[in-house]
């Protein structure tokens, strides 16, 4: 007597193939919005930090007369100082001392449970907190994010020191209103002077730049053309002015 057998169901090679370009279109489409829902996360995390150092900042102000973070006097000028003038703009959170300066002075007490909001989470090169802040104390580090002692910032010419008063921040070189105290630290640098210890930094692929403003608020700003950006790629002597200039065209908006 014949035993019965069910059919057996399979896939046709077609079929298999017809789903695998299936897959393939469904993962083509959801890779990059998942990339780009990642970066929306990343830049909405570094806003966040800015928002908790301005948070910082006026904790400062508070306690300090209305004064924002300032200092410490600026040594003597070398090749690898960062901080050649007292009060110009640095992305540095402590001299070759180690000593801090600029926002590294909120390190101790108004971000001592919180040191890493000084880096942004979206860094186009390598994530550098740890390495950075290690360094806090022994010799020169740097932060992710530019910050705005005064309104001076050009390496020749040392800036006032008339504007540290958070309520009153006085004018900028454009006659305009200073805003800006802190943005995402973007600068290109010339690979000739990685001898010295500057790197490139770019954030948000370049696209976004982060910026806190004097009254705590923090905006994203369209960094397509390079407003935002220091590049000191061609001539690296007016870096501080176009650090500067950075956070004056931020100042505008």
């Amino acid at each position: 007597m014949r035993r019965f057998r069910p059919a057996i169901s399979a896939f046709t090679l077609v079929e298999l193939l017809v789903v695998i370009g299936i897959i393939a279109v469904l993962i083509g489409v959801l890779v990059p919005v998942l990339a780009r829902a990642r970066a929306i996360a990343r830049q909405a995390a570094c806003a966040s930090n800015l928002r908790q150092i301005g948070i910082a900042i006026h904790a400062y102000a508070d306690s300090n007369n209305g004064c924002i973070p300032y200092g410490p006097k600026a040594p003597a000028f070398t090749a690898s100082n960062f901080y050649p003038t007292t009060g110009s703009v640095t992305s540095l959170i402590s001299l070759e001392t180690g000593a801090p300066v600029g926002l590294g002075l909120l390190l101790d007490s108004y971000l001592s449970q919180s040191k890493r909001v000084l880096f942004c989470p979206d860094p186009d090169q390598s994530e550098s907190a740890d390495f950075e802040l290690s360094k806090v104390g022994v010799k020169q580090a740097q932060g992710d994010y530019f910050y705005r002692h005064a309104s001076g910032g050009d390496i020749y010419w040392p800036p006032g020191t008339e504007h540290l008063k958070l309520g009153n921040l006085g004018d900028n070189n454009q006659g305009e209103k200073i805003r800006a105290l802190a943005m995402d630290a973007n600068y290109l640098a010339h690979p000739s002077i990685a001898l010295f210890g500057v790197q490139q930094r770019t954030f948000h692929s370049q696209r976004r730049a982060n910026a806190l403003y004097s009254d705590g608020h923090v905006d994203t700003l369209d960094n397509e053309t390079g407003r935002y950006t220091a590049d000191a790629r061609a001539y690296v002597y007016d870096s501080f002015a176009k650090i500067l200039a950075a956070l004056e065209n931020a100042d505008r908006q």
